[in-house]
């Protein structure tokens, strides 16, 4: 099979747990552009904490919120919003429990808790400065994804009664909520739609829990070598750890490198 594009997750899979890029990654996916194929970026971080990363390997695609908010080459092609009656009666129980929410769209981030220890801890984690402290900013603006903020299991609760939204846990305190059956996969689609090729033709790396949908939608589907081990059953394949040459070997392993 000769893929046309691959989609690059970023924390795990371009970057390690420094939130360095390796260089052999870089080279590899500069080695895949020369070639003529397609790069994407496909991740769950904003469009914003990903600006530095896509300039660095002149990269213009990309697959935001977990596949909520797509653009491409200076356009937006796809986005989904969470519903305001979603977003009310989550912040209606997360305050019985004293949980923090964080909401995100295309264009900034906010709170409704200020300095909070489990929110400062996630940001910390994808070294990015703290949300805005603002309560009101779900009423106010769209919502593309949020954060919601607890430790492992005290999700439950929100779980069985939110199910118009999808909860992945990301991090020991943090959970993406996207809107309903909102994954990588459905921001690929997406965007494979628009450019007019199928999902055959794509590739895709990834390490986390929220790469499941998306590597076992694409013709290849690679897990890092320091993959969660909840994602291998998804994946076609697994090549090396993000700091052992993951990146290149993945794509000798597809054959679109030697």
């Amino acid at each position: 099979m000769s893929f046309k594009i691959v989609f690059f997750d970023i924390d795990g899979t371009l970057l390690n747990e420094e939130k360095q890029l390796p260089a052999d990654a870089k080279e590899a996916v500069r080695r895949l552009k020369q070639q003529g194929v397609r790069t994407a970026i496909a991740t769950g971080r904003a469009p914003y904490h990903l600006q530095e990363l896509a300039r660095e390997l002149d990269i213009d695609t990309f697959v935001s919120f977990n596949g909520s908010y797509v653009f491409s080459e200076g356009k937006v092609i796809y986005e989904d919003t969470i519903q305001k009656e979603t977003l009310a009666g989550m912040e209606e129980m997360a305050a019985q429990y004293e949980h923090p929410l964080v909401f995100l769209n295309a264009h900034e981030y906010a709170t409704n808790h200020h300095n909070h220890p489990f929110v400062l801890d996630a940001f910390s984690h994808i070294k990015m400065g703290p949300p805005k402290f603002d309560p009101a900013f779900w009423r106010e603006n769209h919502v593309h994804q949020g954060f919601l903020c607890c430790e492992e299991g005290q999700e439950k609760g929100f779980v069985e009664s939110f199910t118009e939204v999808s909860f992945v846990r990301w991090h020991p305190f943090a959970l993406d909520v996207l809107p309903k059956n909102g994954s990588k996969a459905r921001g690929i689609e997406a965007l494979l739609n628009h450019l007019g090729i199928s999902a055959k033709e794509a590739a895709a790396f990834g390490d986390g829990r929220n790469d499941k949908e998306m590597l076992a939608y694409v013709g290849a589907g690679v897990a890092m070598g320091n993959a969660h081990e909840e994602l291998l059953p998804f994946a076609d394949m697994q090549t090396k750890h993000v700091d052992d040459g993951g990146i290149r070997h993945g794509l000798e392993m597809i054959g679109l490198l030697k």
